[in-house]
């Protein structure tokens, strides 16, 4: 469904017909992306090469991604990815830690090195005096020996300048080497602090060619569609993305959101109509879903923006209509113990929305804590 239309633009026949998309369209349509819709019944591995990673600052949100995602979802199958390394922890896009494929890692890596190049630019005061080309061949032969905590990493490096700002030099051992975090991090229900090795060593194999901006640009389109060129620059952390979208526009659909902005999509990628259902999904923090367009009012409401932030700290979300509509934690205790589901809705909820929020926090407690005594919910 399109709400209405305009035209003209570069790139298109004079007088051409520009479709319009609303907030409801924008919205069905990554959703439908996103796998939020219906959840699909794709392997793990799967899901994180179609969604291109997911967000992984802290250890569960992958795993709460995936359960809210797919059908039949077992935390230990993505564990399973990790410890066989097939999947890994690792900062890619927006120069924030992922949890990607180890095809992704191998490629993507490369591709976003801009975006980690900009951000070690804001630690160079720290740096004065640093060959940046030493401490990265340093930092490879200390990591690749065995795998190093960053504060191991940031002691070796100090031995030889003493006179650094320790934070910086760590900042520029991740930046200038493709760091993985080892397992057991990142495994479901397993405990163990950061250490990082390079990804060649961890992989046992050398890094690919990074593949062309035009490929991930349409498999961002993919998962996240429709979207701008600002929309696809924040998701990815890189800039000056228009020259791609001008060679991808004769194989795209073309549209404008309410305000003029140009959108671009696959002409084949799901747009279900805005009267399609949505039923409650209960989100991790950091889930991509919030943080990979610059306009998110496509998800966001804009009066529930500043809801899920507490300073640098996200919150769990829970969507109503697709929609962000509250916050949510989940309490668990030890096996055979009772995991609690609290609910915080940003509004009051009719009752009919409250059994369906209550069903689909019951389900994601029990894909998460199978072996609790009971799964409850509670509205604060």
């Amino acid at each position: 469904m399109v709400s209405g239309a305009k035209t003209g633009g570069a790139g298109r026949r004079a007088g051409a017909v520009v479709p319009v998309l609303g907030v409801r369209e924008l919205n069905r349509a990554t959703l439908a992306r996103q796998l939020l819709l219906r959840r699909a019944p794709m392997s793990a591995e799967d899901a994180l090469t179609h969604l291109v990673g997911l967000q992984a600052q802290n250890v569960k949100p992958p795993y709460y991604a995936l359960a809210a995602r797919l059908d039949a979802f077992d935390p230990l199958e993505l564990s399973g990815l990790m410890g066989d390394r097939a999947a890994v922890r690792a900062v890619t896009m927006r120069s924030t830690v992922h949890t990607l494929t180890a095809d992704d890692v191998l490629t993507l890596r490369p591709l976003t090195q801009p975006a980690i190049d900009r951000e070690l630019r804001a630690f160079r005061k720290g740096l004065v005096g640093v060959d940046l080309d030493r401490l990265a061949a340093l930092a490879r032969a200390f990591v690749e020996d065995e795998p190093r905590t960053p504060a191991q990493i940031r002691a070796e490096l100090l031995r030889y300048w003493p006179e650094a700002d320790p934070q910086s030099l760590g900042i520029a051992a991740r930046a200038r080497l493709p760091l993985v975090q080892v397992t057991p991090r990142g495994l479901w229900r397993r405990s163990g602090r950061v250490a990082l090795t390079t990804a060649e060593k961890w992989l046992g194999r050398e890094p690919e060619e990074a593949p062309s901006v035009d490929a991930v640009v349409l498999r961002y389109l993919a998962a996240f569609g429709p979207a701008s060129v600002k929309d696809t620059q924040t998701w990815s952390g890189l800039t000056r993305l228009r020259d791609a979208f001008e060679r991808l526009r004769p194989r795209l659909r073309v549209f404008r959101d309410e305000y003029g902005v140009e959108l671009f999509d696959l002409p084949d990628a799901p747009r279900p109509g805005v009267d399609v259902p949505a039923p409650p999904r209960f989100l991790p923090e950091y889930d991509n879903l919030l943080l990979s367009h610059a306009d998110r009012t496509r998800v966001v409401p804009p009066a529930h923006k500043d809801r899920v932030w507490k300073g640098n700290q996200s919150f769990c979300t829970f969507l109503l209509d697709g929609f962000l509509a509250g916050v949510w934690r989940l309490e668990e205790g030890g096996a055979g113990e009772e995991a609690l589901v609290v609910v915080e809705p940003f509004a009051s909820l009719t009752q009919a929305e409250r059994g369906e929020v209550e069903a689909e926090a019951v389900r994601m407690a029990r894909v998460l804590v199978p072996d609790a005594t009971s799964h409850d919910v509670r509205f604060a």
